[in-house]
């Protein structure tokens, strides 16, 4: 039996920051702690990334035993586009990344902005030189890491070398001898190092993704 073929992924340097957003997870978990609503956006111009299957992947991230709510602090619970929500997940373009940030405009990493949190497309899609994981490890720092920020944390830096990584360390600019890691909760405890951050430099900015 064969597979359907899968859709090229392309996306243009700046999008028109007009979006698709996900209907509200069903399910939803129960749990412990404060809850706080997300909705996940796909910005349109994005093409072969589907809002559904982009919202399912950060939902499983969300709710992974290994994740943000495994303290019994917080409940993470995505709602659907006309539901009041505490901060939206926006999948962005690397222009409209910069746009959305409100920072030193990269085109490069991801970011937290007040209630945005905002996941740029080429890393989703490329993911990082050097990164040691597979891409969907990656994916899944990109989200813990950036929800994170949301949930009032700050950077961190390799405890150890040959240690993993916390997630709130900026594996995306380097490991600095840990290695990578997406979980903020390991072996049922929260695994996190010392607070800080590296001066490491930026990349060049890239292009635009074509189909292909």
């Amino acid at each position: 039996m064969s597979r359907a073929p899968v859709a090229p992924v392309s996306y243009p340097a700046t999008g028109r920051d007009r979006w698709s957003t996900a209907a509200a997870e069903t399910p939803a978990r129960g749990g412990t702690g404060q809850l706080l609503r997300y909705r996940v956006a796909v910005e349109r111009d994005i093409t072969g990334l589907p809002v559904a299957g982009v919202a399912a992947a950060i939902t499983a991230t969300l709710n992974d035993p290994r994740g943000w709510t495994a303290g019994g602090n917080w409940r993470l619970r995505r709602v659907g586009p006309d539901q009041s929500a505490d901060f939206t997940i926006y999948l962005a373009t690397p222009g409209t990344r910069d746009e959305l940030c409100q920072d030193v405009p990269d085109g490069y990493t991801s970011c937290r902005n007040g209630d945005r949190v905002v996941l740029n497309v080429a890393r989703w899609v490329k993911g990082v030189p050097g990164y040691g994981a597979g891409l969907s490890t990656y994916r899944q720092y990109m989200v813990n890491h950036e929800v994170g920020h949301r949930l009032g944390l700050g950077h961190e830096r390799c405890p150890r070398r040959g240690q993993p990584a916390p997630v709130m360390q900026q594996q995306t600019l380097g490991l600095h001898g840990c290695t990578a890691n997406a979980w903020p909760y390991r072996d049922g405890q929260r695994y996190s190092g010392p607070i800080g951050a590296y001066d490491d430099e930026l990349p060049p900015r890239e292009g635009a993704r074509r189909a292909g």
